[in-house]
C-alpha cells in the first residue's frame, strides 16, 4: 500500500477564524497549464474567495492565482471563476447544504495530491463576533496553560 503524498501550497487561515466547518469535500480544479505552474511556486492567494452552485456545476470565484512570469499570451484572468471537479452526488449534497439557512461553500486550502491540484471545500456557518472572542480567549486560555505546565515540568 503506497502512501499518499500531499503537498500543501496555500490555507484559507480566516476562513476557520470567521465560520463553523461543518463539513469537507475534496474536489479537482479545472486549470490552465500556466495557471498549474503558478500553483506549484505557491503564487496561490484563498483569503476572499468562495464557491457557489449554478446549473448543478460547482465554481469558485476570488481565488486568486498570479500569472506565470514566463507565461506570456497564455495567462489568464488571476480571478476568474474557476470549475471544480465533484461527483453527481456530492454536487447533490452541496446543493442541499447550500438551500439550508445560513451555511455557505467556502475553500480551505489547496494542495496537489498524485500531481493533481485539489481543494479543500468546507460545508460553513458564519460565526457573530461573540463567538470569535470566545474562540480567541479559548485559544490563548490554552496557550498559557500550556506554558504553565511546560514551566512546571522544567522543574
Amino acid at each position: 500500500m503506497a502512501k499518499e503524498t500531499i503537498k500543501l501550497v496555500s490555507q484559507n487561515k480566516k476562513a476557520r477564524h470567521d465560520y463553523f466547518i461543518e463539513q469537507t469535500f475534496e474536489a479537482g480544479i479545472v486549470l490552465t497549464g500556466t495557471e498549474v505552474k503558478s500553483v506549484r511556486h505557491g503564487k496561490v492567494n484563498l483569503r476572499d474567495s468562495y464557491a457557489y452552485i449554478k446549473n448543478s456545476e460547482v465554481y469558485i470565484s476570488g481565488m486568486h492565482i498570479s500569472p506565470y512570469e514566463q507565461g506570456n499570451i497564455y495567462n489568464t484572468d488571476p480571478l476568474r471563476d474557476r470549475k471544480l471537479l465533484l461527483h453527481k452526488y456530492e454536487i447533490n449534497k452541496l446543493i442541499g447544504y447550500t438551500q439550508q439557512k445560513g451555511l455557505t461553500l467556502v475553500p480551505l486550502q489547496v494542495y496537489f495530491k498524485k500531481g493533481k491540484v485539489k481543494v479543500e471545500l468546507a460545508v460553513a456557518k458564519g460565526k457573530k463576533m461573540y463567538d470569535k472572542r470566545r474562540d480567541i480567549a479559548e485559544r490563548d486560555a490554552k496557550r498559557e496553560i500550556d506554558r504553565r505546565t511546560k514551566e512546571y515540568n522544567r522543574q
